[in-house]
């Protein structure tokens, strides 16, 4: 009687975390999908990308070049502007090979510069740049005017600050999160199918210890070494490929706590297919189901908005696409958690369908 009273599911809960920790650190399989998977292919990108995105403005053949706005954009290394004929600037905007049409006509009234430039559907993403570069400039300017109205056109800001948006900046968050995914789905499969094939969870239920210390003790150990995992992801990122981290350490941390919510979804993925599977073998094709659709739509290596208009619905249903936004949203615009409720509500959506399907299919023996 004293021994049961005195028995402690905390500590059981913690000890078959200690040992789950060290049972993946011993598995090569882990360390490769959540650590040297990723990393190669930042690796990779990030020499890849060092120089950074450069944005293609055509310059019309009309336009006042002797103004400040164009000199400006002049010595701005992420604009390259280009001189062409019209009728191939035209071509090359509809194909996407260059990202904006500008034209500045000086109007000799108030404003004293008319800017007017052409986007293309083709590069969203680089117009969104260019905006914000426009919406800076023309700041700048006008606020070095002392008496009298702007001389130049107010410009509506974007999201994107004229900040240097490296390749690092879109391929690092999209690795991190599918490492995550990774670590969520396989790792708890094969984990909790292992257990109940071995008999190794029949034989804790002769024990004291229960059953949601099992769950929460191999969820803490793939918790704290998914989350290592991340911050190294994110620390060699910023540091040797220049990785954007916004507000520095604040950004890191916020980083980690999507990945704690991220992971916590796609490990309910993980339950589900170990509760469907019968067999080891049978584990990665159910998993691949899973993994493979979200590690090619959800925005891993491209932006959605290069896939056909037919295929972004389904992209944008994916879990992993707003875990993707949520983090590059945080590590390159500084939005806070709060600017990214959108993308954490669908996850936690995702969270509640995706754990009440594992109550219907997770066995434990």
């Amino acid at each position: 009687m004293n021994k049961s009273k005195s028995y402690s599911n905390t500590r059981a809960t913690l000890a078959m975390a200690k040992a789950s920790f060290r049972s993946i650190l011993r598995s090569p399989s882990a360390v490769v999908f959540t650590l040297a998977f990723p990393l190669i292919f930042i690796v990779v990108f990030g020499f890849i990308g060092g120089g950074g995105i450069r944005v293609d403005v055509g310059v019309n053949s009309k336009s006042d070049t002797a103004n400040p706005v164009y000199q400006a954009l002049k010595n701005i290394k992420v604009v390259n502007l280009i001189r062409e004929s019209e009728k191939e600037m035209q071509q090359d905007l509809v194909k996407g090979r260059i990202d904006a049409v500008i034209n500045i006509q000086s109007t000799h009234t108030q404003p004293a510069y008319l800017v007017n430039v052409q986007y293309t559907d083709a590069s969203r993403d680089k117009g969104g740049i260019l905006k914000s570069i426009l919406t800076n400039v023309l700041a700048s300017i006008n606020n070095g005017v002392k008496q009298g109205p702007p001389p130049i056109a107010e410009v509506k800001a974007t999201t994107v600050k004229g900040r240097e948006y490296k390749t690092i900046d879109f391929i690092l968050p999209g690795q991190l999160g599918f490492s995550l995914l990774s670590s969520g789905v396989f790792g708890t499969a094969f984990v909790f199918l292992s257990l109940r094939l071995t008999l190794v969870i029949k034989r804790f239920f002769a024990t004291p210890v229960k059953r949601s210390s099992i769950v929460l003790g191999e969820a803490l150990s793939r918790l704290v070494f998914s989350l290592l995992g991340a911050l190294i992801i994110i620390l060699i990122g910023h540091f040797a490929f220049g990785f954007t981290l916004v507000n520095g350490a604040l950004t890191v941390v916020n980083m980690l706590i999507l990945s704690i919510l991220g992971l916590i979804v796609f490990m309910g993925f993980g339950f589900v297919v170990s509760g469907i599977a019968k067999t080891e073998s049978s584990v990665p094709p159910i998993a691949n189901l899973i993994t493979l659709p979200q590690f090619l739509l959800s925005g891993t290596f491209f932006s959605i908005e290069a896939f056909p208009s037919w295929l972004q619905p389904i992209s944008r249903a994916l879990p992993l696409t707003y875990l993707n936004d949520a983090m590059r949203k945080v590590a390159f615009e500084g939005a806070t958690l709060i600017d990214v409720s959108h993308q954490i509500l669908i996850l936690f959506i995702w969270g509640v369908i995706i754990y009440a399907l594992a109550v219907k299919t997770f066995k434990w023996e």
